[in-house]
């Protein structure tokens, strides 16, 4: 430790000659602050700021002896190589889920908390990171600074160009140890794992549900609020969720941009494209802890261990029955309002559910054959 300071003293030494930074100045409480003629930012440690200006100067003397990377901070170095051991002594005192950083941990409380510090000066919308506001202000400017070297599209995050650069490469570099299944984002890794560890760390607070996907948990919270601030221009809907309006405006539009390349058939939702390539694999992740009957899907299985608690979430505002599936909800409410929305293309009949348009097709095919 002794020797590493020593070093970075006189690191600090030899690139304080090296670059040509203003010297400290007292403030009218007497204290000394540092200030970078590059840049204009303030420092009140001498420490940070010329920790500060190896961002100017591009130097990482710190190098990882496990892949090589170097970084411009000691403490950087420390926080990259948990991800060869696997450390994540950070430790969320709610929840119990473990983080590499302390800052991550900081964040993630913030789940549990719903504070959301970084607001956006523009629109008035809060984030639970000041990363987030940054990006999010994007979508305002139009700001995509990230270029795509292959097929040169321009993207908001430098992550999301990462991520987008697979497509091109088909690099899926996160591997489960449980089941060998590659992905091509540890976040993705990350929820996969939990299909066989079970964990659910995103508990609602109010009913006591917990979830595995903070996408989801968010999602149910808005069950409880009843918020629904995305909307839809063309028809009005409402949505909790920006995404979910996203998937909607395909039913406008048509457009369906996820497509399989096994056999070519495209899906306006990227979840649905997943579930359908399990057809093809012969997937079932997701195991009925009751019965162990599996399913290709989540939201299968969800449905199925309705069978077994009898649970009937989806409520007629008109009648009052109760069901099972938000499906059978939708085809039970058109015998309130008659309305049938599936049309026979031969003969012009109309009917409440697509089952009963395919049953009704049966009798123009029995009679192609009878000719």
């Amino acid at each position: 430790m002794e020797n590493e300071l020593y070093r970075s003293e006189v690191e600090c030494k030899r690139e304080s000659e090296e670059i040509d930074f203003s010297d400290g100045e007292k403030n009218e409480k007497g204290k000394i602050s540092y200030h970078c003629d590059i840049c204009g930012k303030s420092f009140s440690g001498y420490r940070y700021f010329m920790m500060h200006k190896r961002v100017h100067t591009a130097k990482k003397p710190y190098r990882c002896d496990i892949c090589g990377k170097s970084f411009s901070e000691n403490g950087n170095l420390t926080i990259h190589k948990r991800t060869h051991t696997g450390e994540k002594p950070h430790h969320c005192d709610i929840c119990g889920i473990s983080f590499s950083q302390n800052g991550n941990l900081t964040q993630h409380k913030r789940v549990h908390t719903g504070e959301k510090p970084y607001q956006c000066d523009i629109c008035g919308k809060s984030f639970f990171q000041k990363y987030d506001l940054t990006v999010h202000k994007r979508i305002h400017t139009g700001e995509k600074p990230y270029h795509c070297d292959i097929c040169g599209k321009s993207i908001s995050q430098n992550y999301n160009l990462t991520r987008h650069r697979r497509i091109h490469t088909g690099e899926k570099p996160y591997q489960c140890d449980i089941c060998g299944k590659p992905f091509s984002e540890t976040g993705n890794l990350t929820k996969h794992k939990r299909v066989h560890t079970g964990e659910k760390p995103y508990p609602c607070d109010i009913c006591g549900k917990s979830f595995s996907h903070c996408d989801h948990f968010s999602k149910h919270k808005h069950i409880h609020t009843g918020k629904k601030p995305h909307s839809c221009d063309v028809c009005g809907k409402s949505f909790s969720q920006s995404n979910g309006l996203t998937h909607h405006k395909h039913t406008h539009t048509g457009e369906k941009p996820y497509q399989c390349d096994i056999c070519g058939k495209s899906f306006s939702q990227k979840i649905n494209l997943t579930g359908h390539k399990r057809i093809h694999t012969g997937e079932k992740p997701y195991q009925c802890d009751i019965c162990g009957k599996s399913f290709s899907v989540t939201s299968n299985l969800t449905c199925h261990k309705r069978v077994h608690t009898g649970e009937k979430p989806y409520q007629c505002d008109i009648c009052g029955k109760s069901f099972s599936q938000r499906l059978n909800l939708t085809n039970h409410k058109r015998i309130h309002t008659g309305e049938k929305p599936y049309h026979c293309d031969i003969c012009g009949k109309s009917f409440s559910q697509n089952g009963h348009l395919t049953r009704h097709k049966r009798i123009h095919t029995k009679e192609v054959t009878l000719l």
